[in-house]
């Protein structure tokens, strides 16, 4: 006879795998775990890159043990390290944290410069729809100087992100060509802009959040 806790355990397990891989809505983010479970300190996930790519082809995030900024641009990932070296994602490594979408834009507008920070953000909300629950945005162009940030891999017993993040590494870009990707949320979810670098070569930089 089959033990009934192993039923519900496969059944949950079979639900999960059908959700993960079901075909996804158009302009939906797909989000791997919580913030608040990164502020945790819960560096560890189970999501493969391989699955995360049938969420979309740009996205932000992170490695197993924080080991570096992860870019997705184009469908492909990219790991930026604490000291700023670039290189792709292998298909098996695993996510705690990412957010992902498949990158269909309603909105592209060619924007003048310069803008500092703030008045990058202020035009970028001038051109969401005011009924946007939330949004990904992809900038191609040229920027004159941008603070990124990345921090060391992290080892068990993992410390909470406020903590980790004390650590972290600056580095200042000057008169870079290429992409910058992030995503903006409401201001109830989130009081930041995520987004993050690409260099036009190929190479990406670590972000800023």
């Amino acid at each position: 006879m089959l033990d009934e806790r192993w039923i519900r355990a496969l059944h949950v397990e079979t639900m999960r795998e059908q959700e993960l891989h079901a075909e996804r809505a158009h302009h939906v983010l797909f989000q791997a775990s919580t913030i608040g479970a990164l502020l945790d300190g819960a560096y560890d996930g189970d999501l493969r890159f391989a699955e995360l790519a049938e969420h979309g082809d740009l996205g932000l995030g992170t490695l197993n043990g924080l080991d570096g900024e992860m870019i997705a641009i184009n469908g492909r990932f990219y790991r930026a390290d604490a000291n700023g070296v670039v290189g792709e994602v292998e298909a098996e490594e695993r996510t705690p944290f990412a957010v992902m979408a498949r990158f269909e834009p309603l909105v592209e507008e060619r924007i003048v410069g310069p803008l500092d920070h703030d008045g990058l953000l202020r035009r970028l909300d001038r051109l969401i729809p005011a009924d946007a629950a939330s949004c990904a945005i992809r900038l191609d162009g040229c920027f004159e100087q941008i603070r990124a940030r990345s921090v060391p891999r992290q080892e068990p017993p993992y410390r909470p992100l406020t903590e980790v993040v004390s650590e972290q590494h600056v580095f200042e870009l000057i008169d870079v060509e290429g992409t910058m990707l992030g995503f903006r949320f409401p201001e109830r979810l989130s009081h930041k802009t995520f987004a993050k670098v690409s260099r036009r070569a190929g190479a990406t930089a670590p972000g800023t959040r």
